[in-house]
């Protein structure tokens, strides 16, 4: 009797530690999505942005737009930086977006006086840079999912 009780107790073990395999393996898919999103939220604004910034200057609606995106943009570097349920296998990736995001929205907070936009300062802002940086840990995140 005392074998099969034994017995039944590591299957149930191991179907449980199974399940928070699977749950790992699932948080870890959730979180290269968000941060996969969240990238790619950056690449389209430094793609139509500069083009934009061109134009912003002599269209007060097209600068209402650039600023409404920034804006926005700003609101979700805030989320991304605020997410807690980063599985273990994505600390470091994480913790490197975090500090690139942080510095992306001291820029974004930079080029928003008052909440306005200031389109000098956008022009001479590290902003695109500081993208750039935070889209290079692309690859990494990518590894992630695998």
């Amino acid at each position: 009797m005392k074998k099969y009780l034994l017995t039944g107790l590591l299957a149930i073990t191991m179907l449980l530690s199974g399940c928070s395999f699977l749950g790992e393996v699932n948080n870890s898919v959730d979180y290269v999505n968000q941060a996969t999103e969240h990238i790619n939220t950056l690449n389209d604004f430094a793609d139509e942005a500069p083009q934009m910034l061109k134009e912003a200057a002599a269209d007060p609606a097209l600068k209402q737009e650039l600023e409404d995106r920034l804006i926005t943009l700003k609101q979700d570097v805030e989320e991304f930086i605020a997410l807690k349920d980063v599985p273990a296998l994505a600390e470091d990736v994480h913790q490197e977006l975090v500090n690139q995001n942080e510095a992306l929205l001291a820029e974004i907070n930079n080029v928003l006086e008052s909440g306005n936009l200031a389109l000098d300062k956008l022009e001479n802002s590290e902003l695109f840079i500081t993208i750039n940086e935070v889209t290079s840990l692309m690859n990494r995140i990518e590894a992630l999912g695998q």
